[in-house]
């Protein structure tokens, strides 16, 4: 279980400077937590995820209608589910998130921690691991996934060890993107959608999957468009590509790098790095 840590006396340190150690499955070196694992009235907070999901949504026009978003099932149930996990009742909390699953297509493990004001968008197929952080104003869109990079590694890892990345604050996760390992993602960053991360992306980055522009195809053509690369505004882009380098690279001051699509035919994917389009691509 966590335990907060108690102020000096005299240091005069205001209270959200104050520090809680992390589960023992997060992770060695204390860490501050994000303010939503902090502890703070459920109906509070219940209160706040509402008003989340009216500003966020458009679709959605006042609370009452945000009572009936599909998500809000899986956040309030997480939120209990996590309190019994720190008090290392793990049954109890691991059965009422197979039932947010159930109901909500949305996994999320007891464990991970979840900010304030975090908005999961439709959530089919969501995935969040068990020492998975998420800072505060996160916004999620269906299909992410923060995972581990398989139990071949995380075997080997020493007891306690992190598997899963750290998100920052304000960070947006368009549809499908990946993260994958303890990585860390800095505040403000976007992970654009179908992006694929295995390394950490600086406050402020952007991890873009390469996008393919479609052309009509000739007067008479029976075949499929061809795809062909869209580089009519690579100069003007600053892009952060993540792929497998235990690093992104960073934007150049000077010329964005846009990486090329796979050739028609090509037997493997490329890596998500930079690459043209909306920098989210969410709907």
């Amino acid at each position: 279980m966590r335990a907060r840590v108690k102020k000096r006396a005299g240091s005069g340190a205001p209270d959200d400077e104050v520090m809680y150690q992390p589960h023992p499955a997060h992770g060695c070196p204390a860490e501050p937590t994000p303010r939503g694992d902090r502890p703070r009235g459920l109906l509070r907070t219940l209160e706040e995820d509402l008003r989340t999901i009216v500003e966020r949504d458009p679709s959605i026009r006042n609370r009452r209608e945000a009572l009936l978003h599909p998500v809000l099932p899986a956040m309030l149930l997480h939120r209990v589910a996590h309190r019994l996990y720190r008090r290392d009742r793990r049954l109890t909390a691991r059965l009422l998130m197979l039932v947010a699953r159930g109901f909500t297509g949305v996994e999320i493990h007891p464990g991970a921690v979840l900010g304030r004001r975090v908005f999961v968008d439709h959530g089919a197929a969501v995935v969040i691991g068990e020492t998975a952080v998420v800072g505060d104003d996160v916004t999620i869109y269906h299909q992410v996934t923060l995972g581990a990079v398989g139990w071949w590694r995380d075997n080997r890892r020493a007891g306690g060890e992190r598997r899963h990345p750290v998100i920052g604050d304000r960070v947006v996760l368009g549809v499908g993107a990946t993260v994958l390992g303890p990585v860390r993602v800095g505040d403000d960053a976007v992970i654009g959608a179908r992006a694929l991360v295995l390394g950490d992306v600086p406050a402020g980055g952007r991890a873009l999957a390469p996008v393919r522009a479609v052309s009509p195809g000739s007067p008479g053509s029976s075949g499929s468009p061809v795809p062909r690369p869209d580089h009519s505004h690579a100069e003007d882009r600053p892009l952060v590509g993540a792929g497998a380098a235990p690093a992104v690279e960073r934007p150049s001051p000077r010329r964005g790098q846009v990486s090329r699509p796979a050739r028609p035919g090509a037997g493997h994917a490329p890596q998500a790095r930079g690459g043209a389009g909306e920098a989210a691509g969410m709907t």
